[in-house]
């Protein structure tokens, strides 16, 4: 039986960091190195891979919309030679990248797991070897066809999940749906659903880098800041609210965002809460946000929401239909009611 085989790209990030005199810093090959030295990648049971790994690494702190675009014309270049992909990427901005791939691909039918590391490969505790030999053998063997995201022993959807432990080895969550696979023991796939692949070509989204802001109100916030942060070129705006998507019923800050929305600007209401979703029919100061033009993003995380954004304002629609297609389930980011 001829074994399936893994590209695995990795981008940058803790995993394939080594440690020198000024701290942990990713080098070139090394990370290569440092798999072929553990046999547990080559067990019998394990499937073929080729590692790439980008030049110049990029720390996931620096990731943009251009890299997001380099990783996912780099899989559709590779799409028919190989049965899965593996994405090695730093944790810092891991959701950001999952979610933007989840539009970006269209057509998927392998699997693609964007995965890393709290502790390099390297090092003794670490994390990476786990976290990639099961993405490597998920990936080969429970091929959930859509982008995810391991770690700590569970299959993420990746535009649901979100970085919850800035330092713990749990550091991913996904708040609003279910798991798609845990590995104990026995692997279980929970909501994931693996697919047969369908040999359709996979279509890539060209997207560009969009101007897009993100505020997080608080008590007493000034409306000051939202004309300053409405100004042009930005062409939507995230706001982060209170409960089930409420905000202060401030006459000057209403017409503010009404006026932004008769601009075209997208304004979209998220909830500052971890876990539930907007409903701006529940409170009169939420009804307001909705009259003056915002509307829901249900329960989107706000890496979700950004990437969606980036998508929606990059392939030549209406403002009036990026409100739409922001409240529509494109690819599993959002419960709809």
């Amino acid at each position: 039986m001829t074994k399936r085989s893994i590209y695995v790209a990795y981008t940058g990030g803790t995993i394939g960091m080594q440690k020198t005199a000024n701290g942990f810093v990713p080098v070139s090959g090394f990370l290569t190195d440092c798999v072929q030295s553990m046999p547990e990648f080559y067990h019998d049971e394990m499937p073929e891979f080729f590692i790439h790994e980008y030049s110049p690494l990029i720390d996931s702190s620096n990731m943009a919309p251009t890299d997001w675009q380099m990783i996912a014309n780099d899989i559709q270049a590779n799409y028919e030679k190989y049965d899965g992909f593996v994405i090695l990427h730093g944790t810092d901005t891991m959701a950001y990248t999952a979610s933007a791939l989840s539009f970006m691909l269209q057509g998927l039918s392998k699997p693609v797991i964007v995965t890393g590391s709290q502790i390099p490969l390297a090092q003794l505790r670490s994390d990476g070897q786990t976290n990639l030999l099961n993405s490597l053998y998920i990936a080969a063997n429970y091929p959930v066809a859509e982008v995810c995201l391991f770690f700590n022993n569970k299959l993420f959807r990746g535009n649901r999940s979100t970085k919850a432990h800035a330092d713990g080895f749990d550091a991913f969550a996904s708040p609003n749906f279910p798991m798609l696979l845990e590995a104990g023991i026995k692997i279980n796939l929970k909501a994931g659903k693996i697919t047969q692949p369908t040999g359709a070509p996979l279509e890539v989204v060209t997207i560009s880098p969009q101007p897009v802001g993100v505020v997080t109100l608080y008590p007493g916030i000034s409306t000051d800041i939202f004309n300053n942060i409405l100004q042009q070129p930005v062409k939507a705006l995230i706001l982060l609210t209170f409960g089930v998507g409420n905000a202060p019923q401030d006459k000057k800050l209403l017409d503010t965002l009404k006026q932004a929305d008769e601009r075209g600007i997208i304004l979209v209401n998220l909830t500052q809460c971890f876990q539930g979703k907007v409903n701006m029919g529940g409170y009169a100061t939420g009804n307001a946000l909705a009259q003056a033009g915002v509307i829901s993003g249900a329960d989107m995380t706000i890496e979700a929401a950004l990437a969606k954004l980036h998508y929606l304002l990059s392939i030549g629609l209406t403002p009036a239909q990026i409100k739409q297609r922001m409240q529509e389930n494109l690819v599993g980011e959002l419960t709809a009611d």
